[in-house]
């Protein structure tokens, strides 16, 4: 594979590739040397956090306290210590820590607790139970993720991205982050290409100035194991030096004969306050999964799913994935005396992937019972390289307080996939299913290399042009390229953008002291490969929304709410240009529109509750015969609700006792191909927890997922493959103690 850097050796790799980014990025580090050293931060520095409006006009920001944790805003914005299903800030929508009120479109914090309480333990987990999101089944790990009609293609970790994939398994475990924050619809501004239903960012656990200690140990249904290990502290004894540890292993089999799912982690992080209000962090991961994969159930062809056993594996015994993930990132982040931040940062993924499986090739023979068999064999590296500069200011005018934000990012993926597929010999019955087949030797027939890279400017206005109101203008100008080489017969191929301009436009209306109305025009914009007769690419698909809705924020921000109205259009979408047979045009178009509701956070003491519910349609409006004025994404549900909530009774009889439960409910959806369609009918899910803490730092938690033991398709998708059952009833134990 060409690499960044020259040589196999992992850490040197990490380590060179940083280095250069860090230097070319250096002005970064002026920036913030020219920073006076003030009072501490912790004390002092104002947030955008809770921005209240003072009598005489002028919005004063309300201080943002830091409690051993060093001086980082991000840190501040912490969400394991609080014990809530709710945040009142996020920084997906910005760049640094903002109140959700002051973002002008929908997004939902998953926070620890919820993480904790709901044994979320990868990405997909916290999604399946998000607002606006639908998780289309795999092996756990690798499963598709949609927001708003369209699957995420990245995800960010303190905002600098990386690709997310399904087939590779790049979900990551959740133990070394403190929340997931998601923003659905167009992202574009801070993003640049990607898909326009929404972006996902993953904010890290932090170093804390005080010594903690935690561990869990959780056993389950289908001999399932998790242990997590996590303690921070101090270096030295002003805290100045800290770092924090995370590791986890996992081994689970399922509810599928044949299948397992083992992993490991390992994070490590070390901050340096350099000053009162520098903060210079390095951050070390890496990540392992071994996985027996399933790729779902075959069909008949007319549409019927089948009625066999949820345990049935239809696959072979020497199916693999193995899948290593090596990450490494440096953040420097100044504080000003007026609030403002200076930060850059680099982020360094090495992957590598390594599969191959039997799945079925044909639909159910309804006369035999049987299936053809398949083989899939992929390598697959991956590199991928962000960085971010950026310098965010308030400043005060016709006495208002404003802010601007200016920056750049620059990011480069490196993909070598090899591929190769073969006929496995024989049929299986699907009735009764033999994983013991004959393994092929595949020889690559497909290898490509695909190095797609992006460099942008961006800056960003919040303008208060009188108290109540905050105007949003940002704009972004990106330069993109995408060369793939063919690696058998060494054929390159290019796609170029030049100057890509994306608006964002935003308003604000504080309505009272709890709620605040908002609109917002979002653009995002995907490069495309497919040809114009010309020969040369598409131009890009183009994604833009419109948005508005009410947010409120209650009980000193432990209650939110919100409420939004969408529409988006995903245009320049390819459709075969009958004048030129091969070749496209980007005539397409596509509209999804809905609404979102949601309450999180606690609405008395000792009760969190989490609340959505979740309406969407998507339909094609320009496309091919067959496509116009049919439904775009069949396998999003139209409305869907989600529910989960716990009581912790405090002192009196009950005294160490919580108690929890959970329902989802969706109505139908489908896969369709031609006039025929393989359809799931609404199903509802109900879960339940019971908690007791055996000593003050010591608590034990039983949860029962799939109460009721519904029989229902997670997923479906056709005649051969990507059909999957639900997941029966199930028990969970875990043991959780902390120091």
């Amino acid at each position: 594979m060409h690499h960044f850097v020259f040589g196999n050796d992992g850490p040197k790799k990490v380590y060179a590739a940083m280095k250069t980014v860090w230097v070319r990025f250096g002005l970064a580090a002026a920036l913030v040397s020219a920073g006076s050293v003030g009072q501490s931060w912790a004390a002092e520095n104002a947030t955008t956090a809770n921005p209240s409006a003072e009598a005489g006009g002028t919005v004063t920001l309300d201080p943002l306290t830091v409690e051993g944790r060093g001086g980082s805003a991000n840190a501040a914005a912490s969400t394991e210590a609080t014990r809530s299903y709710t945040s009142p800030v996020a920084s997906v929508g910005s760049k640094g820590p903002v109140s959700l009120r002051d973002i002008p479109q929908s997004v939902t914090v998953v926070t620890r607790q919820r993480i904790e309480d709901q044994n979320m333990t990868r990405l997909e987990d916290a999604l399946r139970r998000a607002t606006g999101t639908t998780i289309l089944t795999n092996d756990h790990g690798r499963s598709s993720i949609f927001s708003r009609g369209y699957e995420l293609d990245a995800y960010m970790v303190d905002g600098l991205p990386s690709p997310l994939s399904s087939v590779y398994g790049t979900q990551p475990d959740l133990a070394p982050f403190d929340r997931i924050e998601v923003l659905r619809g167009p992202a574009g501004l801070f993003s640049g290409t990607g898909e326009p239903g929404g972006t996902v960012n993953l904010a890290r656990k932090r170093a804390l100035g005080t010594f903690s200690a935690s561990g869990s140990g959780t056993a389950g249904s289908w001999n399932s194991y998790r242990a997590e290990a996590d303690v921070t502290g101090p270096l030295v004894e002003s805290g100045k030096a800290r770092a924090r540890a995370v590791g986890v292993f996992t081994d689970r089999d399922t509810f599928i004969d044949t299948t397992h799912n083992a992993g490991k982690v390992g994070y490590g992080t070390v901050e340096l306050d350099l000053t009162e209000q520098t903060t210079l962090s390095f951050v070390v991961s890496r990540e392992v999964k071994d996985i027996t994969p399933f790729n779902g159930l075959p069909s008949y062809a007319d549409g019927r799913l089948l009625d066999v056993s949820r345990s049935t594996f239809i696959g072979a015994d020497w199916n693999r994935f193995d899948n290593s993930s090596n990450e490494a990132m440096i953040d420097l982040e100044h504080r000003f005396d007026d609030g403002g931040e200076a930060r850059a940062a680099v982020r360094f993924v090495d992957r590598d992937v390594d599969f191959k499986y039997a799945y079925a090739g044909s639909f159910v023979n309804p006369v035999t019972n049987t299936v053809t068999m398949t083989a899939l064999a992929r390598q697959y590296e991956e590199e991928s390289l962000a960085a971010d500069v950026h310098v965010s200011r308030p400043f005060d005018l016709f006495g208002q307080t404003h802010n601007v934000t200016v920056g750049a990012d620059y990011r480069r993926y490196d993909q070598e996939l090899g591929q190769g597929t073969a006929t496995v010999p024989g049929t299986v019955n699907v009735f009764n299913p033999t994983s013991n087949l004959a393994e092929p030797t595949i020889r690559n027939t497909l290898r490509t290399r695909n190095v797609p890279e992006q460099y942008a400017g961006y800056a960003q206005l919040r303008v208060k042009p009188i108290t109540p109101v905050t105007a949003i203008l940002g704009g972004r100008l990106s330069y993109y390229n995408l060369e793939t080489t063919n690696l058998i017969t060494n054929a390159v191929s290019e796609v170029e953008v030049d100057g890509e301009f994306t608006p964002q436009l935003g308003l604000i209306y504080d309505l009272t002291k709890n709620f605040s109305a908002y609109a917002s025009f979002t653009e995002i914009f995907q490069p495309q490969t497919t040809l114009a007769s010309n020969g040369k690419p598409l131009d890009p698909r183009k994604g833009e929304q419109f948005e508005i809705g009410l947010k409120g924020e209650f009980l000193d921000g432990d209650l939110t709410s919100s409420i939004g109205f969408f529409r988006t259009k995903d245009t320049n979408r390819p459709v075969a240009n009958p004048a030129t047979p091969g070749f496209s045009t980007a005539a397409g178009e596509v509209e999804s529109k809905g609404i979102e509701l949601e309450v999180g956070g606690s609405p008395l003491p000792g009760w969190n509750i989490f609340s959505s519910y979740s309406y969407l349609l998507s339909e094609y409006l320009v496309g091919t015969p067959a496509q116009v004025g049919q439904v775009f994404n069949t396998w999003t549900p139209k409305h869907t609700f989600n529910l989960w909530t716990t009581y912790d009774f405090g002192e009196g009889p009950l005294d160490g006792f919580s108690v929890g439960a959970g329902a989802k409910a969706v109505s139908s959806y489908y896969a369709q191909s031609g006039a025929t369609r393989w359809t799931q009918d609404a199903y509802a899910l109900f879960d339940a927890q019971i908690g007791y803490d055996l000593t003050k730092n010591v608590s034990a938690t039983l949860s029962v997922n799939n109460i009721l033991d519904k029989e229902y398709y997670s997923r479906t998708a056709g005649s051969t493959l990507f059909n999957y059952y639900g997941e029966p009833r199930s028990y969970w134990l875990k043991v959780a103690a902390k120091l």
